[in-house]
């Protein structure tokens, strides 16, 4: 590949990441996606139709890229510890699933 092209683009990107911390999301749009997603599932979007669940399953994607998880529960918890009034001396819910497997 020639200098300046999109493979040198994305290496220098990858080393820009590992050089930066990660964005985190602001706290009214974490807030917002709990919201959506808490409100499908209190509704139980899941069994609904073809829309609702991607629409489910858009916002769980959203908040796992959003909180640096795998998993919508996980990414529940993450995102509701950044909220402001969140008791950040509480972490025991965020650490306690972080050593299992395929997390």
């Amino acid at each position: 590949m020639a200098p300046g092209d999109g493979g040198t683009r994305l290496a220098s990107t990858r080393r820009l990441r590992k050089d930066h911390a990660v964005l985190m999301a602001h706290p009214v749009v974490l807030q917002n996606l709990i919201e959506q997603y808490e409100t499908l599932r209190m509704l139980h979007a899941e069994s609904g139709g073809t829309e609702v669940r991607q629409r489910m399953d858009d916002l769980a994607y959203t908040l796992c890229v959003s909180t640096g998880t795998r998993d919508v529960d996980a990414a529940l918890v993450a995102a509701r510890h950044r909220l402001p009034g969140a008791r950040v001396e509480d972490d025991s819910a965020l650490t306690a699933g972080a050593g299992a497997p395929g997390a």
